[in-house]
Parts: C-alpha cells; sequence; structure tokens
C-alpha cells in the first residue's frame, strides 16, 4: 500500500492555495473546465419592428398604427442612431448587439427577477375600466422561467453569470452597471459582481427605501429597502456628483447667523486640520494653532479673509471662516436613498406592472452616470422607466425583454 503524501510547507496540499470562488452546478463541466457560455456562433439579425423617437401622445397613438414610422425620420438622434426595444431572450439580444456595440454603452442598470419561484404570470387591468385579465406565461416565457429557476439558486446564477459577461463586453470604457436586487439573492449577485467586474470595480451599495411604512412581520424587523450594486468596468468610470438640497431643520440648526447689513445666511466653520503647523497672523494678533493641528489657509489668504470681514472670532478667541448659506449647492447625496419614494397607489406613473419603479430613482442613477446623447441600456426593461427617463433627459437607449406585456407597457 502506497504511503500516504505528506503534506507541509514543501508540499502544499492542493486545497490550500485554492482561491475563493462562487461555484455552482453548471459553472464547470465534468472534467473540470469552465463551460464558456453558449451563444449563437454567428449573429442573430434583430428584427427591426418599429423606430422610436419620442413617446406618442394619446391623440397621435389613436390616429398612427404602431408599424408607421412616416414622419418620425426627422426627429431621429443627430448621429442616425434609432433607440431600440426588443422583445426577446436578452442573452440571444446581447450576443447580436456586440458586434456594433461592443465597448459602447455609457450606462446599464438592470433589475433582474430575484424572487426565488416567481414566474412571468400577472394581472392586466383592460383599457380605462376595472376588468382584469389573468395573463398566464408564453412558450417563450414558461422556457426562461424553468431555465431561470428549474434548479433553484443554481440555474439562476448561471443566468446571470452568463449575462454580467456579455454586459461588461457591451459597457464603454466610462461605463458603468447598476445592479438592482433585495435580500433574496443580494449577497450572492455581490458575488459573481465582484467576480465579473472585479473587487476593485466595485464603488457603492445602494441602499433605496422602497417602502414608507414596513409590512407587517411576525418575525423580525420590518423590511423596507432594496439593495443597488454600482460597478465600473475601469478606472475611467464617468461620474457626475449630484447634490439634494438641505433639509429645513439643518439648514435652522446650522446657517442660525444672519448678517445684519447683507441679510446673507451663514454658519461658522472651523479652519484647522490634524497635524503640526505655525503660527499665522490675524490682524495685529499672532494665534498658534489648537493643540495637534494646523491652519489649512495661507497668510496671504487669510490676511484676504481679514479684509473681507469672512473671518470673525467665538468668543474664545478661535477664528473661524463664514459659510454663506447662498454659496452651498446642497447635500452630496450619499449611498442611503430615504428620500425617493414609492410610486403611490395614484401615482401618475403607475402603470400596474409588478415591478415597477419610480422615474426619480431612474433620473438619480441615469444623471449620475451618464451624459446627454450617452447609450443607456436595460436588458430587464420590464415596464421601461429606465427608457422613459433615459427618452426625457437626453439619452439614447436600448431595452429588451422576454415578456410581452414588459414590451406593451415599455412601448
Amino acid at each position: 500500500m502506497p504511503d500516504k503524501p505528506q503534506y507541509g510547507p514543501d508540499n502544499p496540499h492542493p486545497l490550500s492555495t485554492m482561491k475563493t470562488e462562487l461555484v455552482w452546478e453548471g459553472k464547470y463541466d465534468e472534467y473540470g473546465n469552465r463551460r464558456p457560455i453558449k451563444l449563437p456562433t454567428t449573429p442573430l439579425p434583430l428584427q427591426h419592428i418599429e423606430t422610436i423617437d419620442e413617446p406618442l401622445d394619446r391623440e397621435k397613438a389613436t390616429q398612427r398604427s404602431m408599424f408607421d414610422l412616416e414622419g418620425f425620420v426627422q426627429k431621429a438622434h443627430r448621429d442616425d442612431f434609432r433607440n431600440m426595444l426588443i422583445w426577446g431572450d436578452n442573452k440571444l439580444a446581447m450576443a447580436s448587439l456586440l458586434e456594433k456595440f461592443r465597448g459602447k454603452v455609457d450606462l446599464i442598470y438592470i433589475d433582474p427577477p430575484f424572487d426565488v419561484g416567481a414566474d412571468f404570470t400577472m394581472q392586466v387591468q383592460l383599457g380605462d375600466e376595472d376588468e382584469i385579465l389573468q395573463k398566464e406565461q408564453s412558450i417563450l416565457e414558461a422556457v426562461a422561467y424553468r431555465d431561470t429557476w428549474g434548479k433553484g439558486t443554481d440555474s439562476y446564477l448561471h443566468m446571470i453569470y452568463e449575462r454580467l459577461i456579455l454586459i461588461r463586453d457591451l459597457l464603454s470604457e466610462q461605463g458603468s452597471i447598476y445592479v438592482h436586487c433585495d435580500w433574496h439573492i443580494g449577497h450572492f449577485l455581490k458575488l459573481l459582481l465582484d467576480h465579473v467586474f472585479s473587487q476593485e470595480g466595485f464603488i457603492n451599495e445602494i441602499i433605496w427605501k422602497k417602502l414608507t411604512t414596513p409590512k407587517v412581520q411576525t418575525l423580525g424587523f420590518g423590511n423596507v429597502h432594496d439593495s443597488i450594486f454600482l460597478y465600473r468596468k475601469t478606472y475611467e468610470m464617468s461620474f457626475n456628483q449630484l447634490r439634494k438640497e438641505h433639509r429645513e431643520d439643518y439648514l435652522n440648526s446650522m446657517y442660525r447667523y444672519v448678517e445684519s447689513d447683507t441679510g446673507r445666511r451663514y454658519r461658522l466653520h472651523d479652519f484647522t486640520q490634524k497635524g503640526a503647523g505655525s503660527s499665522k497672523k490675524f490682524g495685529d494678533k499672532v494665534l498658534p494653532p489648537p493643540s495637534g493641528k494646523h491652519w489649512i489657509w495661507s497668510q496671504e489668504r487669510i490676511d484676504e479673509g481679514i479684509k473681507k470681514g469672512i473671518i470673525v472670532f467665538s468668543k474664545t478667541g478661535l477664528p473661524q471662516v463664514k459659510r454663506y448659506l447662498d454659496e452651498v449647492k446642497g447635500h452630496v447625496i450619499d449611498d442611503i436613498w430615504s428620500d425617493v419614494d414609492p410610486i403611490g397607489a395614484v401615482s401618475h406613473e403607475r402603470t400596474g406592472y409588478n415591478t415597477q419603479k419610480p422615474e426619480e430613482l431612474l433620473d438619480r442613477i441615469i444623471q449620475a452616470s451618464s451624459n446627454e446623447g450617452d447609450l443607456v441600456a436595460d436588458f430587464f426593461c420590464g415596464s421601461g422607466t429606465t427608457l422613459a427617463v433615459a427618452e426625457k433627459l437626453g439619452r439614447r437607449w436600448i431595452g429588451v425583454d422576454l415578456g410581452r406585456y414588459a414590451i406593451h407597457t415599455t412601448r
């Protein structure tokens, strides 16, 4: 009987050198090789159904058929781009888009299904009446449901992984992706995103308060939030810093001083930082900085501040600088979004689509991570909020969904 191998520093066990990774059934074949993404050998042609450059209002919609393109040519984008709404499997659609759009999409937002066991059935309202129709799965949707959830979490992870690889190839060097999820599958998605875009590609986990009032639960705290993961493709990621107006209670507590001659509201702000530093002259006074700190302004800037009257002295004799309210643009938006309300029961936005997201949510994402004329895509477009907001903000867009009702609602 052969001797068992002796493992140690000079002969490490194979398991001791393995990297951490997320593994699911189907990721590797029976020989231990990574399974490639199965794509068509040649790009599938995308059937051109309709050119959309701005939504039709109700009056025009009654006068034109869905396929009447006359009159829309002059409203196309200046570079002759045509927005695209595609009905079908997003994996095949993305594979076809790679031929023309590899490395050209500036922003991708996806809100993939994340409720294990969800399907494509839904209640559909007919017209303006109260009549409701139960929309059942189509054959395509039933197949997708089987492939996505047929093996539970394993098949779901494989489905998402393949699509994230294609998304990465479609993103531009300045591009970024937002992935919307909740507690069902979010922890797995984070690991997949780390794997596809690298841990260095992670920017934020945004917490969106999706409910104003928690649902009654028999155990635990009320679940009121979703997570949105933001990843970049490269260090060249485009991002516009957004701000929101200060709350009234914040203004009253912080900007409580008013200049008698100008009426300008201001607060007093310290202008020291940690680290040793020398004394500076403040008018006829020479003052050392507080212990362990240094003045962050140069002597020239201090002299100018004294002359303009924006440096004042506290009761303790510490110089402070005036920060005027009219020079402040507001709070930098952080990664907890409790100020974006869900769609109300009587909101004009409401379409009746179960997973519809508010326009304000997508408005913030699109304005932060794209610029006018950029290309925005949503490959699980659902009710079409991403595309509608992109259109309003002057972005080009591509939308894909497998559900017939999703395409109908989006249009």
